[in-house]
Parts: structure tokens; C-alpha cells; sequence
């Protein structure tokens, strides 16, 4: 197949969404489709941009057996809402411009996230009439309205009608857990063409290796019981809980508790934490390095906030089991009950409610005072995520979509099965 691939985030910018976005276009390139990946400039996470991509307006350039197309689109990211909400509005068109300067495709695929990527994405489509399948990751505008983010009602309106629309029209709309599913057929997808595929991790990259490495070395954490939240630092993460279970566990010995990334609420975390002497920031690591700092930790964190009601998963509960280290999920019942279906499913650790820093409190001195269990959780994460979320399993699950949409293109025929789960 000749597949386009409309991505507002691709390396070399940092992050969960770059990297499975490449790892995504480099599976299909693999199983021998023709990638083209059309893409921005790298900003996201870039301190100083390459100076292959400096004074230019279009780029163009081979990466991993994928053709990739960049465009320098007037985007600044920044950690204030502003900036993010605007890079979401004046990438897209940037993305869709580009898109047309490629060769013709036999389907358009995009990841959704912004939801204008998806749209813009879907012009391009048409253009070309050719199917368009969306890969939802992110359920805009209603993670937005959950964190108060957007407050005018015309706004809401306008793009819920869009979201409406979008999901109505989707030659097929694959999406990452069920609950995501089930919102979008609750807002106009059509069930027979919504399907699951969910966030996968690298178990060949990840896997389950010694603590003492040189990553506690470098950071003086030999010794310590280590409580690792690594990513993005936003909103939606409500990662005030982990300050506060540090607060309440400050007289714990060589327990410390490490945040590795950035975001728009790093500042006021770091402002929370202000004299924790059990609490440590880092910044963004490369993607080369995640695996280390995975294997150095004791217990990691999958957190949400308690404002959240949409249902999501984050991606670092897969790599977590990947690592085959136990869990600490502090997440709502509803926006989180992927999370703790899986955790739970898995039995490789805890799942507390947003704000219970007791609960969690109790969670982490467990695994600390009884070590053995902790390695027994890490390992039956790990065995789940080699069942449930393998590179090869997911993406041949998208791969099998693309196949049956070109395929029925025009029909309206359900893909593979004609069953909406897609989860075999």
C-alpha cells in the first residue's frame, strides 16, 4: 500500500507521541508499504533545532524506510495553554498543504490527537479520493473541556459538531482501548467501523533488566527505593498527589520519588515540592535513555486527574509492564478504567483514586517492604504486555484496517472480521 501519514509530532522531537508515531510509520515501512510521513519542523521538546531544518520552508528526507515531508509551520511551542491551543489550530492546514505536494496515496492515515490534524488530514483524502482512517488518540475537544481549558459555549459547540461530523464520516476509525471506543460511538462512529488497537510498547527495546545500572549511578540513586514518574507533566496528569505521598512518607529512609519530563505544570510541581528532600525533577531524557531510567526504578506511576472523565490510557502503563516493573495508578473510575482493567487483569500492582495520597502512601511502602512481591508484579506485567501490547500485534491490527478499508473502499464494508473490536 502506499500509505500518507498526517503527524503533528515525529522525532527528532521528544516524547511518548513522536516516538510511537515513528515506531507506527517504521512498522509499516517494514512490512513493506511505501510510508510518506508528513510532518512539521522539530520544535516539540527541541531545545536548538537541527541545523539541517534552519531557514527553510519545506524539507524532505529518508528516516527508518519512510519518505518524510516537513513543512516549517508557525508553531512555538511553549509551556503556556495559549501557545499549545495555537499550535493546535495553525499546524494542521500547514500539515494538509504539505500533504499535497506528495505522491498520490491509496490511503490517508493521521493520528488524532488534534483533532484539525484529523480534519485536514481528511481534505487530503478527499483530494485524492481515497479512504481516510484516524488513529484517535486523543479525545478533543472533551479532555479540554474536563481540565477547563474551553469555556465558551459557541466554541464547545462548534467543535463538538465537528467531532460529531468526523467521527460520522471515517472510512474506519481505529482507537486505543475500548472505553475510547465506546465515546466514540456514543458521538456519531458507526460501531461496525470502530475498532481497537491499542498503544503498543517496545518489548524488544524495554524489557526487564537490572536495577543498579549506570543510570542510578549518574544520578546517585544506588541504595534508594525509587518511584518513577516519567512523561509529560501536564494537566491532565494531576501529579499533585505524588508531592503530596512524598510529604506524607518524608521521614521514609532512601525512598525518593523521581519525575523525569516536562510540561506546563512542572513549574507549580516543583514550586509544591519545594523543600522534599524525597522528591527529584529531570528533565526530558532522550528516548535512547528511557529504558534505563525504566529499569532503575523500584515501582512506577500512571497517573490522572481527578478532573478527567473521558476514558484514556497512557502510554507508559504498557511500557511499565514492558519494563516489568509493578505499577502505581492513580487514576478515576471512569476516565480510568482501561487502567485498572489491565492493571488489575495483569494483578501488577495498585490502582488508587486521584488526590488519596494514604492510599497511595500505603501502595508504595508495600512494594518497598516487601520487594519480592513488587518483582512478582513486574513480572506479570510483563508477560501481559507480551500477550496484549506487542509492536508487531498492534500495528498488524492497524495494518489489517488499512488493508480491508482500500480494499472496500466505497462499499462501506466493516474491515476483517465485521466485528467493531478489532482486539483479535
Amino acid at each position: 500500500m502506499r500509505i500518507l501519514f498526517l503527524e503533528s509530532y515525529f522525532p527528532p522531537e521528544v516524547g511518548t507521541g513522536p516516538h510511537l508515531a515513528f515506531e507506527l510509520g517504521e512498522g509499516l515501512a517494514r512490512a513493506g508499504h511505501e510510508m510518506t510521513v508528513v510532518t512539521g519542523f522539530p520544535r516539540y521538546n527541541v531545545r536548538v533545532m537541527p541545523s539541517q531544518y534552519r531557514r527553510r520552508l519545506f524539507y524532505r528526507e529518508n528516516m527508518a524506510g519512510m519518505e518524510v515531508l516537513r513543512i516549517n509551520a508557525p508553531n512555538r511551542y511553549g509551556n503556556s495553554k495559549l501557545s499549545r491551543g495555537l499550535v493546535q489550530l495553525t499546524c494542521p492546514p500547514f500539515l494538509a498543504f504539505r500533504a499535497l505536494t506528495a505522491r498520490r496515496p491509496e490511503v490517508v492515515l493521521t493520528d488524532t490527537g488534534p483533532l484539525l490534524t484529523g480534519i485536514g488530514a481528511e481534505l487530503v483524502a478527499r483530494h485524492w479520493r481515497v479512504p481516510c482512517v484516524p488513529y484517535v488518540t486523543d479525545l478533543f475537544p472533551q479532555t479540554a473541556i474536563d481540565m477547563g481549558l474551553l469555556h465558551s459555549r459557541s466554541l464547545i459547540h462548534m467543535l463538538q459538531a465537528l467531532e460529531r461530523s468526523f467521527y460520522r464520516r471515517g472510512s474506519a476509525i481505529a482507537t486505543l482501548s475500548e472505553g475510547y471506543r465506546q465515546y466514540i460511538i456514543r458521538r456519531g462512529g458507526a460501531a461496525e467501523r470502530v475498532f481497537v488497537v491499542p498503544t503498543w510498547a517496545d518489548l524488544d527495546q524495554i524489557r526487564p533488566t537490572y536495577r543498579q545500572n549506570e543510570f542510578r549511578a549518574a544520578h546517585n540513586l544506588d541504595g534508594r527505593f525509587v518511584v518513577l514518574f516519567a512523561g509529560t507533566m501536564g494537566l491532565a496528569q494531576g501529579l499533585e498527589v505524588v508531592i503530596g505521598t512524598a510529604r506524607q512518607l518524608i521521614d521514609e529512609p532512601d525512598l525518593i520519588f523521581l519525575l523525569v519530563g516536562d510540561g506546563v505544570e512542572k513549574e507549580g510541581l516543583q514550586k509544591l515540592a519545594a523543600g522534599l528532600p524525597n522528591v527529584r525533577f529531570l528533565p526530558m531524557q532522550p528516548k535512547t535513555l528511557y529504558p534505563k531510567i525504566l529499569a532503575a526504578c523500584d515501582a512506577a506511576l500512571v497517573t490522572l486527574h481527578g478532573g478527567v472523565t473521558t476514558p484514556t490510557v497512557p502510554s507508559k502503563t504498557m511500557t511499565i509492564m514492558a519494563a516489568g516493573r509493578p505499577i502505581l495508578a492513580s487514576v478515576p473510575e471512569e476516565a480510568g478504567s482501561d487502567v485498572r482493567q489491565h492493571v488489575l487483569a495483569a494483578t501488577c500492582g495498585f490502582v488508587t483514586s486521584p488526590g488519596d495520597t494514604g492510599a497511595l502512601a500505603t501502595a508504595v511502602l508495600q512494594l518497598k517492604r516487601d520487594p519480592v512481591a513488587g518483582r512478582e508484579m513486574g513480572t506479570r506485567g510483563r508477560t501481559y504486555a507480551e500477550r496484549h501490547f506487542s509492536r508487531q500485534v498492534c500495528i498488524g491490527k492497524l495494518e489489517r484496517i488499512l488493508r480491508s478499508v482500500l480494499a472496500d473502499h466505497g462499499q462501506a464494508k466493516s474491515p476483517a472480521n465485521g466485528k467493531g473490536s478489532a482486539a483479535t
